[in-house]
């Protein structure tokens, strides 16, 4: 691929894993207020994968993947989109988008860990300072009162940090993993597996099954965006930076989302913002920063 395409196609993975991934949170929180959390991701990604095998197949691209492929794809599409995903839609009902979006920030920090712990990889000195800023920002985040004395909403805040963890665990490991080279047969066999478990989560808990027929406009909306944008455009374009760009700056994606995520909730939802909020934000995008520049 000619390198001035390649710089355009990384700066329009960057658009979509920052800005669309951004507007998810708010897309989930308005499903979940009708549907339950695992069912949504069990519909969401089958319908994703399904459109994603029919473009690949006509576009001519072959989707036979080797056993070792195909387990890779098992353990990831757990790690990314049932436990990463599915349960941090359940920790919606109890949590803000937009607070939510702030603690899933943290992933970088958990990322410039992993890498150090697995790969033994220094860490230098401007992430150090990167991580510095998002710590403090997210103790000007949580040291919030008001969000700190509902149980639910403590559960729920403490369910997204492990499901932040269990994400920069898989994004690291996918980094180096043998999954499907092309990208959309390794995002179309992450969703059809990750539905498939969904399902069965969703069965196991007795979530009841509603017909899409019974959804509201507003759900339908979020459900056809989240599938388009949310699952078949971003996460491709996730796994994609995966492979061509390192690891901690695509973690990057989950300063950014959060600014969006706050104003959207902020504007359509009501949600409440904070100015400790809005700096918090300001002080983690400034940790962005830090790790993504050269300087």
């Amino acid at each position: 691929m000619p390198k001035l395409n390649t710089k355009i196609l990384i700066v329009l993975s960057f658009f979509a894993i920052y800005v669309i991934w951004g507007s998810t949170y708010l897309l989930n929180k308005i499903a979940v207020t009708e549907l339950p959390p695992f069912y949504i991701g069990a519909i969401r990604f089958f319908c994703a994968s399904i459109l994603i095998f029919s473009i690949a197949l006509a576009m001519k691209i072959k989707i036979v993947i080797t056993k070792k492929q195909f387990a890779n794809s098992v353990f990831v599409g757990f790690m990314f989109l049932v436990y990463g995903n599915g349960v941090f839609v359940w920790a919606l009902k109890y949590v803000d988008s937009g607070f939510a979006a702030l603690l899933a920030s943290t992933q970088p920090l958990f990322v410039l860990f992993l890498m150090r712990l697995m790969d033994n990889k220094k860490i230098k000195t401007k992430s150090l300072i990167g991580i510095a800023f998002g710590i403090i920002g997210m103790y000007l985040l949580v040291s919030q009162r008001e969000f700190v004395t509902n149980k639910m909403t403590v559960l729920g805040i403490f369910m997204i940090f492990t499901c932040v963890f269990g994400w920069s665990y898989a994004s690291v490991f996918v980094s180096k993993a043998d999954v499907p080279k092309n990208y959309l047969v390794s995002t179309g066999y992450q969703m059809l597996i990750a539905s498939i478990m969904l399902a069965l989560a969703s069965l196991v808990f007795g979530e009841i099954w509603i017909s899409p027929v019974e959804w509201s406009t507003n759900v339908k909306w979020s459900m056809v965006l989240l599938i388009i944008f949310g699952g078949i455009v971003a996460f491709t374009a996730f796994n994609y930076l995966l492979k061509v760009v390192s690891t901690e700056k695509v973690a990057t994606s989950a300063y950014v989302n959060p600014v969006i995520a706050m104003l959207l909730g902020w504007y359509i939802l009501d949600e409440y913002l904070s100015l400790q909020s809005i700096i918090a934000a300001v002080v983690l995008l400034t940790g962005v920063y830090f790790i993504t520049s050269k300087k």
